[in-house]
C-alpha cells in the first residue's frame, strides 16, 4: 500500500502547512528567541503525533482490507460450491469436467465428472449444438432453466420447480365456461305426454348432475334444452382424458331405456379472456358443434384453436320444415334487393354442386334478377361434362360464366351464393368473397373450423343428403310463378342421387320428399342414368386401384395407387365406394396422386368410423361417412404413413371418433 507521505494530495497539503509553520517559527525566533524555542518544541511534538497517527491509521486500513479480501475469497469459494444453483463445466466433446456440489445430488454415481451431458437430458446437448441461450429441462423430479455459455463451456442450472408449480396451479384454476345443449330435444318431446317428457327430463338431469358432481362442475339448467357449466382448466384436462364420455352416457341412457335418439352437444370456451368473452366463445363453440351435426364437444380457446371430441352418430333428420320456409323467404328477399346474383360451388364440381347452383339460378331468374353461375370447365369430370352439354344446348347455358368474367362483373352490391361448401379455400374463386359484402352459404357438410367470413345468411343442415336436397326444399316455398324445367329438375335430382349413392347413404324421409317433388316437376331418371354412365377406361382404372387394397385393423380397407399414377377425384371416390361394399369392411380410404401434383384421399364409412375426423386431421373434411382431402407438398408414401398413424391412434384410443 502507498505510504501517506507519498500520496500526492497529502504531500501537497502537508508541505504548504509546514512551510507556513517554519516561516512563522523563524519570525518568532527573530522577535523573541525564548518564545521561538517554545514554539519549536511544540511544533516538533505536533509533527511527531501526526506521523504516529497516520501510521496507525494506515496499519488499521491494511489490516481491514486484508481481512475483507480473505472473507470475500472465502465466501466466493463457498458460494461456488454450496449455493443452490448448479454449475457445470464441460469439454469440447461435451463431457462433464467439473460440477459444484449442488449438481452431484442429481446423480446415482459418486460424481458426474466424465459423464456425457446426455446424463441430464438429451435435449440439453441438442440445444448447445444449436447455440441456444437457454433451455428448460427436467432432472428427476425437478425442472431447471439451463443458461448456456458456449464460449466458456459453462452451464448454470436454476431450479424453477416451485415457479412452474405456481404457474401450473394458476393455469389450472382459470375459469372455463361451457354450454350443454340437448340435440333434437324439442322434436323428440313434442309428441310425448307430460309423464313421458318428465321422465326424459328426470333421467337426463340426474345423469348430468351425477356427472358434474363427479368432476366438481357447477351445472345449472337454464332452459329445457340448455345447461350452463362452470369449471376450471384442471377439470377440463380430466374431461379430455375421459374423452367426454358423458356423450356416450347420455346416448346409451336414452337409447336403451326410452328408444329415443337424443344426443348431447357441448360448447366450451377457455383462455385469457373476461367472463363475457368466455361466454361468447362457449356459444361460438356450441354453434360449431351443432353445425357439425351435434353429438360432440367443441373446445375453443382465446387464440381460436379448436378441438373436437365425439361425433360418432349421423345427424338426426329434422321433422319440421319451418326453418326451410324461413330461409327460403329470407333468401328471396336478399335476391330481390341485390343488383345481381352470382352462384358458385366448390372446385372440381360434382353433380350436387352444379345441380344446386342451377336451383339457386332458377330462383333468382324467377324473381327477375340477373344471375350467373361461376364454373371452370377444365375441372369437369365426365358426368358433369355430360350434364353441362345438355345445359349449354338450352337457354340456361348463357348464365354460366368463367372465373375471370365473374371477377370483372362483380360489385359490392352483388349477392354471392356459395353452395355445397363453406370453406373459402374450396370455392370456385376465393377472390369473389372479398369483392362483395353480401355472401350466402348453403351447405350440407358438417361445419369445419375454416368458414367463410361474416356471411349474411347461413343455411347449413348436416342431416341433409345433399345441397340439392336443401335447394329443392327452398324452391318449394318460392312463389307459384317459379316453374322448373325438366332439365333443371333433373340436374337437382342427379345431385341427390350422386351424393346418396342412389338413395343408400345419408337418406332421410325428406330426401325422398325432395326427390318426389322433383319427379313431379319432370325430372328424368333415365337422363340421370345417362349422366352417371361410366367409361370403360375409368372402370378399369378403378379396378386397378382396388387391386392394391390392404386391410388394416381388421375392418379398414386402404388402397394406394402406385407412384407416378394419377387419378381424378371421381375415380378414387368410386373406388372407395366399391371397397365399402366388401364383406367385413367398415371404412375405406383410397389414395392417389393427382394431375395438379397434390395427393388426393377419398374416405368412406358405414358409420362406425368417423372418416370426417380422420380427414380433418389431414386438412380435409366432409361427413361422418363421406370425406376427402387433398395434400400439397407431400408424397403418396408420406400421406399413406400419416393416414396409418392417425388410424392407429384412433383404434388404440378406443375409436372415440
Amino acid at each position: 500500500m502507498q505510504k501517506w507521505w507519498r500520496k500526492p494530495e497529502l504531500k501537497k497539503h502537508i508541505i504548504i502547512n509546514y512551510v507556513l509553520s517554519f516561516l512563522l517559527l523563524g519570525f518568532t525566533w527573530f522577535i523573541a528567541w525564548p518564545l521561538g524555542l517554545l514554539m519549536t518544541i511544540l511544533l516538533g511534538l505536533a509533527l511527531y503525533y501526526t506521523i504516529k497517527q497516520e501510521h496507525q491509521i494506515t496499519e488499521e486500513q491494511e489490516e481491514y482490507i486484508s481481512t475483507l479480501s480473505h472473507r470475500v475469497k472465502k465466501v466466493g469459494e463457498e458460494a461456488l460450491l454450496e449455493m443452490p444453483i448448479g454449475i457445470v463445466l464441460y469439454s469440447e466433446n461435451y463431457q462433464i469436467e467439473w460440477v459444484n456440489r449442488f449438481m452431484n445430488g442429481f446423480s446415482d454415481s459418486d460424481t458426474l465428472v466424465g459423464e456425457s451431458l446426455d446424463v441430464f437430458d438429451q435435449q440439453l446437448l441438442q440445444a448447445i449444438k444449436e447455440e441456444k441461450d437457454h433451455i428448460t429441462i427436467d432432472v428427476e423430479d425437478k425442472s431447471f432453466l439451463v443458461s448456456i455459455r458456449k464460449e466458456e463451456r459453462l452451464l448454470y442450472f436454476s431450479d424453477r420447480t416451485k415457479q412452474i408449480d405456481i404457474q401450473t396451479r394458476y393455469s389450472n384454476e382459470k375459469t372455463v365456461l361451457g354450454i350443454i345443449f340437448l340435440d333434437n330435444y324439442e322434436e323428440i318431446t313434442s309428441g310425448m305426454d307430460d309423464t313421458a317428457k318428465s321422465h326424459v327430463n328426470s333421467d337426463v338431469t340426474s345423469l348430468l348432475n351425477a356427472w358434474s358432481s363427479r368432476y366438481g362442475i357447477y351445472l345449472k339448467r337454464i332452459s329445457q334444452e340448455r345447461f350452463l357449466a362452470i369449471f376450471n382448466k384442471e377439470i377440463l384436462h380430466e374431461l379430455e382424458q375421459t374423452k367426454f364420455d358423458v356423450l356416450d352416457e347420455v346416448r346409451e341412457l336414452i337409447s336403451d331405456n326410452k328408444n329415443v335418439p337424443l344426443t348431447l352437444s357441448f360448447g366450451v370456451g377457455y383462455g385469457e379472456l373476461s367472463l363475457p368473452q368466455l361466454g361468447e366463445l362457449a356459444q361460438s363453440s356450441l354453434d360449431l358443434a351443432l353445425g357439425r351435426g351435434g353429438d360432440q364437444v367443441v373446445l375453443k380457446d382465446h387464440e381460436g384453436k379448436v378441438r373436437f371430441f365425439g361425433g360418432k352418430t349421423n345427424p338426426m333428420e329434422k321433422r319440421t320444415r319451418v326453418r326451410a320456409r324461413v330461409i327460403s323467404h329470407a333468401l328471396q328477399d336478399l335476391v330481390i334487393q341485390s343488383e345481381q346474383v352470382m352462384i358458385m360451388g366448390h372446385k372440381n364440381p360434382d353433380m350436387d354442386s352444379i345441380g344446386s347452383s342451377i336451383g339457386v339460378l332458377k330462383m333468382a331468374l324467377s324473381n327477375d334478377v340477373e344471375a350467373y353461375v361461376v364454373i371452370d370447365e377444365a375441372e369437369f369430370d365426365s358426368g358433369v361434362d355430360r350434364l353441362m352439354s345438355e345445359v349449354e344446348a338450352t337457354s340456361l347455358g348463357e348464365y354460366f360464366i368463367t372465373r375471370e368474367e365473374a371477377l370483372e362483373m362483380v360489385t359490392k352490391q352483388t349477392l354471392l351464393v356459395v353452395v355445397d361448401t363453406h370453406k373459402p379455400a374450396l370455392v370456385q374463386e376465393e377472390k369473389l368473397l372479398n369483392k362483395t359484402e353480401h355472401v350466402v352459404v348453403i351447405d350440407h357438410h358438417r361445419r369445419g373450423e375454416d368458414f367463410i367470413d361474416q356471411p349474411i345468411l347461413v343455411y347449413m343442415e348436416p342431416y341433409a343428403s345433399s345441397a340439392a336436397e336443401l335447394i329443392t326444399e327452398l324452391l318449394e316455398y318460392q312463389p307459384k310463378r317459379l316453374r322448373l324445367t325438366s332439365l333443371e329438375a333433373t340436374a337437382l335430382l342427379a345431385g341427390i342421387i350422386v351424393d346418396t349413392k342412389s338413395f343408400t347413404l345419408r337418406t332421410g324421409s325428406r330426401t325422398f320428399d325432395a326427390a318426389s317433388y322433383l319427379r313431379s316437376k319432370g325430372a328424368d331418371t333415365i337422363l340421370v342414368q345417362r349422366f352417371l354412365e361410366e367409361d370403360l377406361d375409368i372402370y378399369i382404372k378403378r379396378a386397378h386401384i382396388i387391386e392394391q387394397a390392404m386391410i388394416h385393423h381388421g375392418q379398414i380397407a386402404i388402397a394406394r395407387a402406385r407412384k407416378g399414377e394419377s387419378f381424378g377425384p371421381v375415380v378414387i371416390a368410386q373406388a372407395a365406394d366399391t371397397l365399402l361394399t366388401m364383406s367385413g369392411i367398415e371404412a375405406a380410404f383410397v389414395l392417389s396422386e393427382r394431375s395438379d401434383g397434390r395427393i388426393g384421399i377419398s374416405a368412406r364409412s358405414l358409420g362406425d368410423v368417423n372418416v370426417q375426423r380422420v380427414m380433418e386431421q389431414m386438412e380435409g373434411g366432409g361427413h361422418l361417412t363421406n370425406a376427402a382431402t387433398q395434400l400439397a407438398d407431400t408424397s403418396i408414401d408420406e400421406a399413406y404413413a400419416q393416414l396409418l398413424g392417425i388410424l392407429d391412434e384412433l383404434f388404440e384410443g378406443g375409436n372415440d371418433e
